[in-house]
């Protein structure tokens, strides 16, 4: 990649598919101008006809259903037959999000506590200018988690795509001009590293919401300080536990642990990264989970029977097999033979599946986020020793507790919801955003809110209006 432009690389062929030019500096400034002016005028539709947009944004989207996935399979290596999942939970998230707007819009009345001669209200408003700074490994579900929700709110918004996955903006742009959204109101543009911290600390950008890496994370947060204030959200990574209690169905928790862990080559912030089994069931769970990854069909994610497709690039296959590697010299044992993919070629993006056991705190494997398909697996003595080493991270982003539907054993999990570090706490699930729950991380997996009506909340201010009425 040249200073000037971005070219992605098909992760399982390594061809070149497409490039983008970066603007200049006098361009990107004047792409703000356009974004403020637009939002001036944006912010004064009603939310009744910017709603209209909103859902006939979503029929635009849905109609693009059969040529989005094998542009999306070139793009960032997921199998062709998985990718109608990431868009009919697109569709569902807007849809939510569109069908809970004008509740979480509206005005909070205080009329019950007003006094006499007094009225009080606090209104939302927009924040102006939303920069979105997207990643590639869900590319069209953590668009819409901030971009569909900025612009029904009054705002304006400014995407930047991850380079890996920069058709999916534009699926979304032509969605949006076809439904009749303004000019301007919502932009994309493709930018460097230096370009992309020229627009976080641009005066005229008013909120910055970016989903990717703590490292460049953190260094949003700082460019956004520069000159100013402004809001700042961020999704960053993970290291997700689950904890398989004694009483918990084996066949069931398997089965959604394994995919909760390899689905789309474990390259999801919520991916599951870390299993600790109660160790009365640890063997038989073990046996049960190696022989199911054993399975995985590990191939060119453009045939419809492949069920495991390369990761990003051949830098993330291989800082995944290093980590890997590392964890067996000290000590851990690789329950998957290698020789069963023999496609995970070095120098390719392609990564054998792999489930580790005689692992600890002291690996990598279970501390740093892997982002690959990899599972370290642990055994425990009691609740208490699994709670114990689930907080034991830098990150909170999500964990599972699986167990049974006995009385007792939700009593256990509640108490687990209290003490897990944790913006999300699952029970029998994992690896899903509900649209009408808040996504949000502690420690090192971030800060802000996305979906559900606190989204909302997010991408606007409250304004507080106070009235003496005064007769004359």
């Amino acid at each position: 990649m040249s200073a000037s432009s971005q070219t992605t690389i098909t992760p399982h062929s390594q061809e070149p598919l497409v490039t983008y030019q970066y603007p200049s500096t006098t361009e990107l400034d004047g792409l703000v101008e356009r974004s403020a002016q637009a939002q001036k005028a944006w912010k004064n539709v009603p939310l009744e006809d910017r709603l209209k947009i909103g859902h006939k944004f979503v029929d635009e989207f849905q109609a693009m259903e059969n040529e989005i996935p094998l542009e999306l399979t070139k793009q960032m290596g997921r199998p062709v037959s998985q990718n109608a999942g990431e868009i009919r939970g697109t569709v569902e998230r807007a849809k939510y999000m569109l069908s809970i707007a004008e509740q979480s819009l509206a005005p909070v009345e205080l009329k019950d506590t007003d006094k006499p001669g007094f009225k009080r209200y606090i209104k939302r408003e927009p924040l102006g200018v939303v920069f979105v700074i997207a990643p590639w490994n869900f590319p069209y579900l953590t668009k819409i988690n901030s971009v569909l929700p900025a612009i029904i709110a009054g705002n304006s918004v400014i995407l930047k795509p991850s380079p890996q996955t920069p058709l999916t903006a534009h699926r979304l742009q032509s969605a949006f001009e076809k439904a009749g959204l303004p000019a301007d109101v919502f932009l994309v543009t493709h930018l460097s590293p230096e370009l992309t911290a020229h627009l976080v600390e641009h005066p005229k950008v008013d909120f910055v919401s970016f989903t990717g890496s703590v490292a460049n994370g953190k260094a949003v947060a700082q460019s956004a300080v520069k000159t100013g204030f402004k809001g700042v959200a961020l999704e960053l990574g993970g290291k997700d536990p689950a904890y398989v209690r004694s009483d918990a169905n084996i066949d069931y928790t398997v089965a959604e642990l394994v995919d909760g862990a390899f689905f789309n080559s474990g390259q999801s912030c919520c991916a599951v990264e870390r299993i600790y089994v109660h160790e009365s069931i640890y063997d038989k769970f073990v046996t049960a989970y190696a022989d199911q990854v054993k399975k995985y069909k590990l191939g060119d994610p453009t045939e419809p029977s492949t069920n495991l497709g390369p990761v990003v690039s051949v830098a993330s296959a291989d800082r995944i097999k290093k980590q890997v590697d590392d964890a067996v010299k000290s000590g851990a044992q690789a329950l998957v033979p290698t020789d069963l993919f023999p496609i995970a070629k070095p120098g390719t993006a392609y990564v054998a599946p792999q489930v580790l056991v005689n692992v600890d705190h002291n690996m990598d494997v279970m501390k740093e986020e892997t982002f690959g398909p990899v599972i370290g697996i642990m055994p425990v003595a009691s609740d208490e020793a699994a709670l114990e080493l689930m907080n034991d991270s830098p990150y909170g982003l999500t964990a599972s507790v699986w167990t049974s539907d006995k009385p007792e054993s939700e009593a256990a999990f509640l108490k687990f919801v209290d003490q897990l570090e944790t913006g999300t706490v699952f029970l029998n699930r994992c690896d899903y955003l509900d649209p009408a729950l808040a996504w949000t991380g502690v420690k090192n997996s971030g800060r802000g809110v996305s979906l559900s009506k606190f989204g909302y909340d997010q991408l606007t201010r409250a304004k507080s209006v106070h009235m003496k009425i005064v007769t004359a």
